[in-house]
């Protein structure tokens, strides 16, 4: 039987884990390893300060005093005689689109599963009430991994509309649009008279052609994109040489 590693950001105890635990749990071997509390937004990073505690719940989960990568890496290594198949990091509670994936915790979730060398998807709801059609859409998407072919280092980032299943007009394999600069920071006082500062909501979209991840969920569409965890801009390596070659 398939053996899957499901995580998120959102916690433990998130509605959106718990949908796609259901959806998943009777035709492969489940476990879940997520963080104890909301995590959103953490990106890769992993706890290096100090240990980690990995606690076992009363519905079988495990909960982990840390981020979402740090979860999957224990998921993975040590904490289980088997390794997983496959590593499904969601149900977000809302959309990963374009930028988002450099700092969301759901698709370093499915990352670290990936550098870890499990097939790994991201499943997120664009909205908070149809978890229903996420966790159906990452159903199918399990029952056909055995023949999903991705190169080294590739994960899915996937993106449902919040509508019933019914309304869903099909998938579409994109590519990440992105928005533009955010607003400023809010500043707000605490009791104490002290300034502090609230992150602002995310710019407007600067690149929403009908190629990309936005324009296909705004269409209905599920949107399916790949990631690479190369950063590495290939094409600009040229340029910089000749930079540093006009001053050497």
């Amino acid at each position: 039987m398939r053996r899957l590693l499901l995580s998120n950001d959102d916690g433990v105890h998130a509605p959106g884990l718990r949908a796609l635990f259901e959806a998943l749990t009777a035709h492969a071997k489940v476990r879940v390893v997520a963080p104890d509390r909301d995590r959103s937004g953490a990106s890769n990073s992993l706890t290096l300060s100090r240990p980690l505690r990995l606690s076992a719940l009363d519905n079988g989960f495990y909960s982990v005093d840390g981020t979402p990568a740090d979860c999957v890496y224990l998921g993975v290594n040590g904490v289980w005689d088997e390794m997983p198949d496959v590593v499904i990091s969601g149900i977000n509670h809302g959309s990963n689109l374009g930028d988002d994936v450099l700092y969301s915790g759901t698709v370093a979730a499915a990352m670290e599963g990936r550098n870890l060398g499990m097939t790994a998807i991201a499943m997120s709801l664009c909205g908070e009430r149809y978890f229903e059609t996420a966790a159906k859409m990452a159903a199918t998407l399990v029952g056909a991994a055995d023949q999903l072919s991705l190169p080294p280092r590739t994960l899915l980032n996937v993106n449902v509309p919040d509508v019933p299943w019914e309304q869903i007009r099909g998938v579409r394999v994109t590519r990440l649009g992105f928005r533009g600069p955010a607003a400023k920071p809010l500043a707000t006082e605490d009791p104490r008279g002290r300034t502090r500062y609230w992150i602002a909501a995310v710019g407007a979209n600067a690149d929403d052609g009908e190629d990309t991840d936005f324009a296909a969920v705004e269409a209905g569409f599920v949107s399916i994109t790949p990631l690479q965890t190369d950063l590495t801009r290939h094409p600009a390596r040229g340029d910089v040489q000749d930079w540093l070659d006009a001053f050497a």
